[in-house]
C-alpha cells in the first residue's frame, strides 16, 4: 500500500497575505513538494471547471470537498447534490463531503446518509464522509450509530475533532477507532488537543504526546487498510489558518508558519508511513 498526500489551499491561496494569490501559481509548488494532489471546495473559488483542469493539467489528482449547509434534510441533500453533479463534471479521485448536522435527531441524519449514498451511486461519484465538528459526527458514538447503519459508508477521519469535542485524549475509545478505521478512507492529519481543535505548532515539544497519539490511531486506520486490500491510502495535513490557528493577542500574528507546518507533518507522515510495522 502507498501513501498519496494531498495539499489544503486553504490559508494558502487566494487572499491577501497567504502565499499564493492563485490555484494556478501554487500548482508547481505543489507539485514538486511531492503531493500527489490538491484537497479543495472548488465551488468556493471563481471558475471551478478551470481550476480542476488547471490541476489535473498539473498532473495532481483533486479530492472534491462538499461543503454544504442548511436547517433540513432537504437543504444538505439538495446542495450535495449539486456538489455531486459537478465533481461528476471533473476529474477527481472522490468526493469528501462535509454535510449534515449536530443537531438532527438520529433518524434525520440516517436519513440524509441514505439519501447522500443513493445519490453518489446515481451519479457514479465515489463519496466519503468527514468525521467533523457541527456534523452528526462530531463524536466517536454517534458516528459508531452511524456507520452500523449504513455498512457502505466510508469515512474521511478528522479525529482532532473528536478530541476537543471530548476535552481528551480518546484512548479510552479505541473500540470504535477500530470500527471506525474499517470505514476510513481518507485521513485529515490534523493534531488536536483537549481545549482546541489545533495545537499551535504540531512540532513543539509540548505537544509530542498528544501528536504521538494522534499517529497510533492513524496507524491503527493504515492497519485496517492494509487488511482490506486498499492499494493506496490518503492523507491530508489540514492545518488550517486564523482562527483555527493560535495568534498572538493585539497583533494576531499566527504562531506558526502555517506552510511550514503542512510540510512538516507531510514529510513526518511519508517517512513514518514507510517505516511502521506491519501487523
Amino acid at each position: 500500500m502507498q501513501l498519496d498526500l494531498f495539499r489544503h489551499l486553504w490559508g494558502y491561496v487566494g487572499t491577501a497575505g497567504e502565499p499564493f494569490a492563485t490555484v494556478e501559481s501554487a500548482l508547481p509548488t505543489i507539485r514538486d513538494g511531492g503531493y500527489a494532489g490538491v484537497e479543495a471546495p472548488l465551488s468556493f473559488f471563481p471558475d471551478p471547471e478551470r481550476t480542476a483542469a488547471s490541476i489535473s493539467d498539473a498532473g495532481l489528482d483533486l479530492i472534491h470537498m462538499a461543503i454544504v449547509f442548511g436547517e433540513s434534510v432537504d437543504d444538505h441533500v439538495h446542495r450535495l447534490e449539486q456538489e455531486l453533479d459537478r465533481a461528476a463534471s471533473m476529474p477527481h479521485r472522490f468526493v469528501n463531503c462535509h454535510g449534515g448536522r449536530d443537531a438532527w435527531s438520529d433518524d434525520d441524519a440516517f436519513r440524509f446518509y441514505d439519501r447522500a449514498l443513493r445519490a453518489a451511486d446515481t451519479r457514479g461519484v465515489d463519496i466519503v464522509f468527514e468525521t467533523h465538528r457541527g456534523r452528526p459526527t462530531y463524536n466517536p458514538w454517534t458516528t459508531d450509530r452511524i456507520i452500523a447503519r449504513f455498512p457502505e459508508l466510508q469515512l474521511t477521519a478528522d479525529l482532532s475533532h473528536w478530541v476537543v469535542v471530548c476535552e481528551r485524549i480518546i484512548d479510552d475509545q479505541l473500540d470504535v477507532i477500530e470500527r471506525v478505521a474499517d470505514r476510513t478512507r481518507h485521513i485529515h492529519a490534523r493534531v488536536g488537543f483537549d481545549n482546541g481543535p489545533q495545537v499551535n505548532d504540531p512540532r513543539a515539544p509540548e505537544h509530542a504526546a498528544t501528536l504521538a497519539a494522534h499517529e497510533r490511531w492513524w496507524d491503527t486506520i493504515w492497519r485496517a487498510q492494509e487488511r482490506r486490500g486498499i492499494a493506496a491510502t490518503t492523507m491530508t495535513p489540514e492545518f488550517g489558518p486564523p482562527t483555527y490557528q493560535q495568534t498572538e493577542p493585539g497583533t494576531l500574528r499566527p504562531l506558526a508558519d502555517l506552510a511550514a507546518v503542512v510540510d512538516w507533518m507531510s514529510a513526518r507522515q511519508r517517512d513514518r508511513f514507510g517505516r511502521r510495522s506491519p501487523g
